[in-house]
């Protein structure tokens, strides 16, 4: 457990990958990314770089899950009670399990990820923790108050299991192993949730273990361990101090004290030294990553909350692991559901870049103006690193690159532009990154106020038949390079839309017309979107069109003119009918009213409405007892907002005349 393994491919791959990548342009790091794994608990956590998997054991369950880079589970190895530490052989080509539930240590095909081979390691011996070291494979074992360590020689053509190897019996239960291959001799262990924490060192050089450091320490429960690349010190998690504390592997006297928090629960050490602390931190961040030997933390991950509860998700004990690469940090989290997530961190070895950007709120067109602003990292930026800038306006609004600055001591910058078109224009600077810093960017948005064009449109108010053909004028003023127009036509009414009717340059007068029918009142909207110097308008012309309507009486048994006009002449016993026709909309009454002629003068005599059919037609008989001897007159109106609808604007048919008689 908690030992990383490189191999020699591995180690050529990341040095040639170096190598190009200072010939080329560095390709940018994919996002952080998250998947829920079904795993009922965590004993383990190793990354093999090789054949880019992620091996993760689950004691409650009894199986060690695969997956990709990217947290896809790619395979499920079963049957394995009690699986609790995993170790990758030399060339990734085999993963060795302790499962304590099976007294056994459990061989798995990295390749296939099928177990391949099972070596018992004795009756009640409960195996849980091996360590590659020595030409050997250690582990260890035993119950409550049976600790030690036992190793698995597998050079010979049968293995060869040896027991109590600390004749010293120092452990009470299975400590937990730890080795490096840059100290291929070296061991150290521990005992998970012990309390006072309880380390020690071993020589494994000559086959047997001989213990050269020991020591109990102020702290408590023990989470996890590792060793740095060159094997001189150990570093532990344990609940407390709160702070991941190193160890000497030469005496175990106390070195560096990496700052964390409450809870210390995982560590892990990446091939280049990097240290990888992690906590139980349901209200701090969960991951801190320091460089060897340094106490200022390069980068710190805070979880986010997939729970129910008011706590972030929180880091499983000993659930860290490197790539062997170095390109990426795993980390194993569960929320408070019990569910539980491989996290895969893409640029833990990077610094985070913030860029601050400084800009005036307000500037003149043409005029002259200073940007400033800061990049700030956990580590310093390298002598002449630069920054790009981009400015987006309505002229460029893909961004236009800009000279880039270069980077100050204190990551501060300053530079001059001048706005070419007004609106918003926003400057951009970004980090592209480095071995160090991730990328990073911030922007700035600065006014520029531009001029208002002249644009006007005909006919406003203007009133016209049902159905006439009008052309609308838009007229457009002294612009700087845009001359587009836009009009709109929006019908009166919610069943018919705004639409575009037509958009195009202007003419040589500053003109664009476009014929519209008038079926309703309808507002005509002209748009000029704007350039890089006049500011964008929009001016609204509403015009109103009247119904079609006419009206006729039948009946009649003659038709004789009274002075001047033309009269229908009825008997009194004759119920004389007006058919009227109409514009037809939905639920659309019409308005017909009588006058009755006294003494030269017309006066009411009574109104109503009507609905109209779905012809647009009514058909209306006037009934009762018809006083002979007066003029009548009759006609019907759509009225705007009393005949049930506001489409169209007030019209009136011709007046119809009539007369009774005997």
């Amino acid at each position: 457990m908690r030992t990383r393994r490189i191999s020699t491919a591995t180690t050529l791959a990341v040095l040639f990958s170096s190598v190009v990548l200072v010939g080329g342009a560095a390709n940018p790091a994919a996002a952080d990314s998250s998947k829920v794994i079904p795993a009922a608990s965590v004993g383990d956590v190793v990354a093999d770089g090789v054949h880019h998997r992620v091996f993760i054991s689950d004691p409650v369950t009894g199986k060690v899950l695969a997956t990709d880079y990217s947290g896809n589970v790619v395979g499920t190895i079963p049957s394995l009670p009690g699986v609790k530490g995993l170790e990758l052989s030399a060339d990734s080509g085999t993963l060795y399990a302790g499962v304590p539930g099976a007294d056994a240590i459990a061989v798995i095909d990295t390749a296939a990820l099928v177990e391949s081979a099972r070596y018992a390691t004795g009756e009640n011996t409960k195996p849980a923790y091996p360590a590659l070291a020595g030409g050997k494979l250690w582990f260890g074992y035993g119950a409550a108050a049976e600790g030690n360590i036992g190793s698995l020689d597998l050079s010979g053509v049968e293995p060869v299991v040896a027991l109590d190897q600390d004749p010293d019996r120092t452990w009470y239960a299975a400590p937990t192993l730890a080795s490096t291959p840059g100290a291929p001799n070296t061991l150290a262990a521990g005992i998970e949730g012990q309390s006072p924490v309880q380390l020690a060192v071993y020589d494994v050089a000559s086959g047997t273990a001989t213990r050269t450091a020991q020591t109990r320490t102020d702290g408590s429960n023990l989470r996890d361990l590792a060793l740095t690349p060159d094997g001189s010190q150990v570093v532990v998690a344990s609940g407390y101090p709160y702070n991941h504390q190193s160890y000497k592997t030469a005496d175990l006297t106390p070195g560096i004290a990496y700052p964390s928090n409450s809870y210390p629960n995982a560590v892990d050490i990446a091939p280049d030294g990097t240290v990888a602390a992690g906590i139980d931190g349901i209200y701090s961040p969960d991951v801190y990553v320091y460089k060897q030997g340094s106490t200022k933390a390069i980068r710190t991950y805070d979880f986010p909350n997939t729970g129910n509860t008011s706590g972030a998700d929180t880091l499983t004990p000993a659930g860290l692991a490197w790539a062997p690469d170095n390109s990426r940090l795993f980390a194993v989290t569960e929320n408070s559901y019990g569910v539980r997530s491989l996290r895969v961190l893409t640029e833990a070895m990077k610094s985070p870049t913030t860029v601050t950007v400084k800009a005036p709120e307000k500037s003149a067109l043409n005029k002259k103006l200073t940007v400033t602003g800061k990049a700030s990292s956990a580590s310093p930026f390298p002598a002449g690193a630069k920054a790009t800038v981009t400015r987006t306006d309505i002229e460029s609004p893909k961004g236009k690159a800009l000279p880039a600055v270069t980077l100050k001591s204190d990551g501060s910058f300053s530079f001059t532009d001048t706005p070419t078109a007004g609106g918003q224009v926003t400057y951009k600077v970004t980090y592209a990154g480095d071995a160090s810093h991730s990328a990073g960017s911030g922007s700035a948005k600065v006014s520029v106020p531009r001029t208002v064009p002249s644009l006007t449109l005909n006919h406003n108010k203007a009133l016209y038949s049902y159905g006439a053909d009008v052309t609308f004028t838009a007229h457009l003023g002294k612009t700087y390079k845009n001359r587009t127009v836009e009009l709109w036509a929006d019908p009166f009414g919610a069943d018919k839309p705004n639409r575009l009717v037509k958009t195009g340059k202007v003419n040589s007068k500053g003109n664009l017309s476009a014929v519209i029918a008038m079926t309703r009142d309808t507002t005509v909207t002209a748009v000029f979107k704007g350039d890089g110097r006049y500011a964008g308008k929009t001016t609204k012309s509403t015009s109103y069109a009247k119904v079609k309507v006419s009206t006729s009486i039948s009946k009649q048994y003659k038709t004789a003119k009274i002075g001047k006009t033309s009269y229908k002449y009825f008997h009194k016993k004759t119920d004389p009918v007006f058919t009227t026709s109409m514009t037809y909309y939905k639920n659309r009454a019409h308005k017909l009213s009588l006058q009755l002629n006294y003494q030269g003068k017309w006066y009411d005599a009574g109104s109503d409405y009507f609905r109209l059919g779905t012809n647009g037609k009514t058909v209306i008989t006037l009934k009762g007892t018809h006083e002979t001897g007066y003029r009548m007159r009759m006609r019907v109106s759509y009225i705007n907002g009393s005949s049930g609808d506001s489409v169209n604007s007030t019209t009136h048919s011709s007046w119809q005349y009539f007369y009774f008689t005997k």
